[in-house]
């Protein structure tokens, strides 16, 4: 049984003739009749439901999945076993595809499998979008043993799927190789370039343990301690509370409403920095800690007022504000006083790095205010007048 919520596979293919020369007529291909087994039945039932798919209930004896002989090669070699259809103990099922699988394993959690394949995914955005291109990616996390590593890889096998791979084991890496090999299956080992490249570097064998292994005892870190201090902070310190623990802020964010400035904070505190932000409100005064702190520590984020008066009609929408409520706060020119009310704000503080958020992931402009962040440390050479990133 293959622990996989991912479709079953339809190979379906036309007889050719053996001998074009005979005239007689062919006889038809016998077909082997697959089923899924109710588990996996119930994962695709689960699935197409998630998904929108209507369901079809086959009669008796149809909807099997044929494979013609020139499939049962590779039916075999992934050892499929032939079923018959008298017994309606176990659903048949058919299962189409819309989209390219990619199958992400990992003996840890499948964070860096995961966002791996998600950064390439975001080179082909210009398909993706509107599905000129269709991906399903699947993640099989925890995968510490060779027999559920090669269950899945069968089952990639089956879909046509492409295999990324994070292994610490250099034996599960190899077995995932040798079997990708084997089958066909396109596959890429993430972890394995970059361990025994800096294996080599360091002149050290890695341990070829998954992080939070049992034989990896670690101990909490000052690290640790400190971003769960920097996330505590940062929470109490969210749009505009406390404004008299500003100065003990690393970064402090100020921008109008809806820039993005609460999500920021909370993701930089994740990474250890302690973060406060406030909110810039058309005619109200902003605390006059925000301007006694070191001015390079303040960033200033700004967005296109259209998409803007966007984020903030759908805001007022799910607070349950109905089209016919009068609010003057996703209306555009109230969007656009305020953008230009922040602008001042922003040019009579010229240290101050304006970024621009329209577009741009929670990364990204987390990685823009870092770079900013260090290289002011560092004391790197910085242009004394507001600029925007």
């Amino acid at each position: 049984m293959l622990a996989c919520p991912c479709s079953a596979f339809n190979l379906r293919a036309t007889a050719t003739p053996a001998n074009p020369d005979i005239s007689d007529p062919e006889p038809e291909p016998k077909v082997r009749k697959l089923k899924g087994s109710p588990q996996f039945n119930r994962w695709y039932r689960a699935r197409a439901l998630r998904s929108g798919h209507k369901l079809e209930r086959p009669s008796h004896g149809t909807g099997a999945l044929e494979v013609n002989p020139s499939a049962q090669r590779i039916s075999e070699t992934l050892s499929l076993e032939p079923t018959s259809t008298a017994n309606d103990s176990d659903r048949e099922v058919e299962v189409t595809d819309s989209g390219k699988p990619i199958y992400m394993v990992s003996d840890g959690t499948g964070w860096t499998a995961e966002h791996s394949v998600n950064a390439a995914l975001g080179q082909f955005e210009h398909c993706l979008v509107d599905r000129g291109c269709p991906v399903n990616t699947h993640l099989f996390s925890g995968i510490d043993d060779v027999e559920r590593l090669m269950e899945i890889i069968k089952q990639a096998a089956k879909e046509g799927a492409l295999l990324v791979y994070t292994l610490a084991d250099p034996s599960m890496a190899e077995s995932a190789k040798q079997a990708c090999k084997l089958w066909g299956i396109p596959s890429t080992d993430i972890l394995g370039p970059i361990t025994e490249a800096i294996a080599a570097h360091l002149g050290v064998s890695p341990s070829g343990l998954p992080r939070g292994a049992a034989g990896r005892n670690i101990p909490l870190s000052d690290e640790y301690f400190r971003r769960i201090e920097a996330v505590e902070f940062t929470i109490k310190q969210d749009d505009g509370a406390l404004p008299q623990n500003l100065s003990k802020a690393d970064i402090v964010l100020t921008g109008v409403s809806r820039t993005g400035k609460t999500p920021l904070s909370i993701y930089l505190a994740q990474k250890g920095y302690k973060v406060a932000n406030v909110p810039i409100v058309n005619g109200v005064a902003l605390p006059k800690g925000l301007f006694e702190v070191d001015p390079e520590k303040v960033f200033g984020l700004t967005i296109n007022p259209l998409v803007l008066q966007t984020i903030r009609k759908a805001r007022a929408k799910s607070l349950g504000f109905g089209d016919n409520a009068r609010s003057n706060y996703s209306e555009m020119a109230y969007v656009k006083e305020e953008l230009e009310f922040a602008r001042k704000v922003f040019a009579q503080n010229p240290t101050w790095p304006v970024i621009e958020v329209t577009g741009k992931a929670i990364e990204e402009t987390a990685a823009v205010i870092l770079r900013l962040y260090h290289d002011r440390k560092q004391k790197c050479s910085m242009p004394r007048i507001s600029k925007r990133y």
